[in-house]
């Protein structure tokens, strides 16, 4: 795709190119009349007959799709065939570059980050909206320091541009849900990558791990996650199971909603050895405060959307990988 610097989208002009990645590429684009500056993500894939129509319906339900801890989206369109969307413009970085691969967090800055990601989710997840992209690099900074969720809708553009099986494998591997591996994913999806993601925020690693994408996935369809406390022995046992229950692989085992989930981790933390423990930050731990305020070297262009550049970890290759896996239990599948 050629630079599109000084194009006009809607009503944007693209200024400066942000990032780029297999799927899409991000500029930051400032309003016409305005002088407003947001964030343009253009697909790679142009679309073409019934695409047009799921694109835009689908597009009427994420424009409505408003909450404080999700990335505002402010337009859609189409160029030339080519689909964008417009959000708002976060200059703070996300989750990732602030807590990198391998740091470990303290429980209250978990918890808060989970809440807030929760709700986020479950504003979602009330309109029957999946977000199937859940991690950290999905998780931008507010201007208030705030967990702004983003990338809602990326699915869906997928969808559109590349045809529905392949919008039903959208994601990154490390944070899947098996049943989203199959093709199936359900609102339960969203709440199994959130509770990778705590896993790794607790224990500075992932739970399923591999030199490759199949050996990841198949992780995720069979093997049992290593327990926290074999990590992390000062983690309590009431916060092992609630992180546990959430990534099981029956989704009709996890919590009820992703609010629920989020609602049982604070609670764990209030309870028994965990109680103790909320508090206390390990040799190797980070606690930071949501009202810490972010240094000038935080706030780097090419890191204001997910997706910019390519997934830190292994990402979904083109076409199903229902022809690569075996289907280890079908009845394990689950229908949204």
């Amino acid at each position: 795709m050629p630079d599109r610097v000084g194009e006009q989208l809607g009503n944007y002009q693209l200024i400066q190119l942000l990032g780029e990645g297999s799927f899409a590429e991000v500029y930051l684009g400032g309003h016409i009349h305005l002088g407003t500056l947001a964030a343009i993500k253009v697909l790679r894939r142009q679309l073409a007959g019934e695409d047009f129509d799921t694109f835009r319906m689908e597009a009427r339900l994420l424009a409505h799709l408003i909450h404080p801890h999700i990335v505002r989206v402010l337009e859609f369109g189409i160029e030339d065939n080519l689909p964008f969307l417009v959000m708002d413009f976060a200059p703070y970085g996300t989750l990732r570059q602030r807590h990198p691969k391998g740091t470990r967090l303290a429980l209250p800055t978990v918890i808060s980050y989970v809440k807030q990601v929760a709700d986020g989710l479950q504003c979602a997840h009330d309109e029957r909206l999946i977000h199937r992209d859940v991690k950290p690099e999905n998780m931008l900074i507010g201007r208030r320091n705030e967990v702004l969720l983003s990338d809602f809708g990326i699915a869906i553009l997928r969808q559109s541009s590349q045809g529905q099986h392949l919008s039903e494998m959208s994601g990154t591997m490390a944070y899947m849900a098996p049943e989203q591996i199959r093709g199936k994913p359900c609102l339960a999806s969203d709440q199994y990558s959130l509770g990778i993601v705590v896993y790794e925020w607790l224990c500075g690693m992932h739970p399923f791990q591999g030199s490759s994408t199949i050996e990841v996935a198949m992780k995720h369809l069979s093997s049992a996650p290593q327990p926290l406390r074999d990590i992390v022995p000062a983690i309590s046992p009431a916060i092992e199971q609630v992180v546990l229950k959430s990534i099981a692989k029956d989704p009709e085992k996890r919590f009820e909603s992703v609010q629920v989930f989020a609602a049982a981790l604070e609670q764990a933390s209030f309870s028994g050895e965990s109680g103790a423990n909320a508090n206390l930050t390990l040799q190797g731990e980070e606690s930071l405060s949501l009202g810490t305020a972010v240094s000038p070297s935080d706030r780097t262009f090419p890191s204001v959307l997910s997706g910019a550049t390519e997934d830190a970890f292994f990402t979904v290759p083109s076409g199903s990988l229902e022809d690569q896996i075996p289907i280890l239990d079908e009845e394990s599948g689950h229908e949204d």
